[in-house]
């Protein structure tokens, strides 16, 4: 089927259950409890349905139930469905890191990245995992990004989190503090300040963004007194994307960009390590926050929190994140068939 002409059919979302000892279930149930959503799009849970049946007993929801199917192409467009990736009885424990919780989120993985290469799914929404448990001999990835970016051939991608507030990206991700100085080129700033803007005018919608880079150190250095990254590679690298005709404006000392509320000017904010643009992403939009990985040839997005475990089975995760994933994804989808249906050349 021609996906531009499938524009405005129902999209086949695709979500996995994560770990299953944290509240994947919780926010997934919670979420397409409400049947309206139904009317946007068609979910297809990959997991158990004895797992699902569990968490919906312990949070105390009558009035839910899964579409059991084995294939994607039988899945009902007005229920929620599920998709078995395991048949043997599973114990969960509630708020535990188990290997087999890391095993089954693997699996639930591979089976959706699977159907979603065959375009049996149009988008993926992946609850939380433990990015410890999860570590195998098949998964040597610090997280989903790097995982989906080698399957799908893809060399450089964007964890960028979203919410209608604000979308920053990390130019180093999941790596240790001390070694994100030397991990920072003129190259890799390049490449990342384009995924981001590419993303910002093909999933998002925006003509000309305008993108914020931070600093590295206290005061974005002060001119080279408090260290020379700024000076040696962020400055120059901000040079070279302006000259690509990308409207990159920095360095900003991290501290006074977000306390001045200057973030609100940007379409985009680039940051140069996790924390430093997860923590002020977190304060102004814990509940509601979307991690989506730009620069990837499929749609992939998530909540933006962990596994919780803490509340795990105590009716207590809020659905708005996982719920919001959904809904980005699927717009998301919707804004890459309009852009390509804009510019495909009809000669």
């Amino acid at each position: 089927m021609d996906k531009i002409s499938d524009i405005k059919n129902k999209i086949r979302v695709g979500i996995t259950h994560g770990d299953l000892n944290g509240i994947g279930y919780e926010i997934i149930i919670k979420t397409l409890m409400d049947t309206r959503i139904l009317e946007l799009f068609t979910p297809v849970v990959y997991g158990s349905s004895r797992v699902a049946s569990y968490h919906r007993k312990t949070i105390g929801i009558d009035n839910f139930s899964f579409n059991l199917i084995k294939d994607t192409k039988f899945a009902n467009p007005k229920r929620p469905n599920i998709i078995n990736c395991y048949n043997t009885e599973i114990k969960v424990n509630l708020g535990e890191s188990t290997d087999i919780a890391g095993e089954l989120a693997y699996l639930a993985l591979e089976a959706a990245v699977k159907d979603l290469k065959n375009n049996k799914i149009d988008v993926l929404v992946t609850a939380p995992i433990n990015k410890k448990n999860i570590q195998s001999n098949d998964f040597t990835f610090p997280g989903h990004t790097e995982y989906l970016a080698r399957k799908f051939d893809c060399k450089d991608s964007l964890m960028l989190m979203v919410s209608n507030k604000i979308r920053i990206g990390v130019v180093t991700g999941h790596i240790p503090v001390k070694d994100v100085a030397s991990n920072i080129t003129q190259e890799l700033l390049l490449k990342k300040t384009e995924i981001l803007n590419d993303s910002l005018i093909k999933d998002f919608g925006i003509r000309k963004p305008k993108i914020a880079i931070l600093g590295l150190n206290p005061h974005a250095g002060d001119q080279g007194l408090i260290g020379d990254e700024e000076q040696k590679t962020i400055i120059p690298g901000i040079k070279n994307a302006y000259d690509k005709n990308i409207l990159a404006f920095g360095p900003y000392a991290a501290d006074g960009f977000f306390g001045s509320s200057n973030f609100a000017k940007f379409d985009g904010i680039l940051a140069m390590y996790h924390d430093q643009g997860l923590i002020p992403f977190k304060t102004l939009s814990f509940d509601k926050g979307v991690n989506f990985t730009a620069g990837l040839p499929i749609v992939r997005t998530s909540p933006g929190h962990g596994t919780a475990y803490d509340i795990a089975g105590q009716n207590q995760a809020s659905p708005n994140s996982f719920r919001d994933a959904i809904y980005m994804a699927c717009d998301i989808y919707r804004k890459r068939l309009e852009y390509e249906k804009l510019n495909t050349n009809p000669l």
